[in-house]
């Protein structure tokens, strides 16, 4: 996917449009429980009312929800939008907010109060060794 500033003139006259602009203006994202490594899914059954409020949407909405029709991390969405990690935290709130959208922790890695299981550590280990 292209970059949105992509094929502007740097010295143009005219000022870049800012990604806030995309948002509506907002800066922050409301919601405090997206972070880098939560997985959001797109909801694969779209009603005949959600979808009018599909075409009321940023181009950056409908494309997130083609991305996400597997699970991915918020940063895996805001780099192939490339754009701010802030900006898409918005956009996916308004996803989730026009249940398009699901969002999940990610799984914990070690069981409550205890380590990781150690063959997990060392498969990381051997994987990392090997590249």
């Amino acid at each position: 996917m292209k970059h949105w500033t992509e094929g502007f003139d740097e010295d143009a006259d005219e000022p870049l449009v800012r990604p806030y602009t995309i948002t509506g203006g907002r800066t922050t994202p409301e919601r405090d429980d997206l972070t880098l490594i939560t997985l959001v899914t797109a909801v694969s059954a779209v009603s005949s009312e959600t979808g009018h409020g599909l075409r009321r949407m940023q181009p950056e909405h409908r494309t997130i929800l083609a991305l996400c029709k597997r699970p991915l991390a918020v940063a895996e969405v805001a780099s192939a939008l490339n754009l701010p990690v802030s900006v898409t935290k918005i956009l996916i709130e308004d996803l989730i907010e026009a249940d398009q959208m699901r969002a999940r922790p990610p799984l914990a890695f070690a069981p409550a109060g205890g380590f990781p299981d150690m063959t997990i550590l060392e498969a990381v280990r051997d994987g990392l060794r090997n590249l």
